[in-house]
């Protein structure tokens, strides 16, 4: 009888769910990235609700990780409302750059205008869709985490 190896162990739900968790610190930690390297490198001064989506995103680049090593599914708990809250700013400002909301609700007060459009990309790409599909995207992963940690 040969001797075969042991078949691979079945991954635990701690090592399913992980995965999705990462990936959506790693989408927070780029966007804070992407979000420096605007105001930083090329001087573009963010808009009051791009403020707001910044405090919705900084602080998913440090709550993440600790839900990680070693993993803790309640991390969903604590990342999932930031996310939300920052999708919601991050839609309402996307839509207030596409016309859909107009400006007459006035957001942004004083500096930059909100309804502004200080980069673009492909000729739709913006900033508030980057952080529209950001939010989406790390609001999806962590829904995808609380799915495969309660299995």
């Amino acid at each position: 009888m040969q001797n075969r190896p042991d078949p691979a162990p079945a991954e635990t739900t701690s090592e399913r769910a992980w995965t999705p968790a990462f990936l959506a610190w790693l989408i927070a930690a780029i966007s804070v990235l992407g979000a420096l390297f605007f105001s930083e490198v090329m001087k573009l001064a963010p808009c009051e609700l791009c403020w707001w989506q910044r405090i919705f995103m900084f602080p998913l680049v440090l709550i993440l990780p600790l839900g990680l090593f070693p993993f803790d599914p309640r991390v969903v708990r604590y990342a999932l409302p930031l996310a939300l809250m920052g999708w919601a700013f991050a839609l309402f400002h996307w839509l207030l750059v596409l016309g859909v909301i107009p400006e007459s609700i006035r957001p942004c007060v004083r500096g930059v205008p909100c309804s502004e459009v200080t980069f673009e990309w492909l000729g739709f790409i913006n900033i508030p869709l980057l952080s529209v599909l950001a939010f989406s995207a790390i609001i999806a992963l962590l829904a995808l985490t609380h799915i495969k940690a309660s299995k």
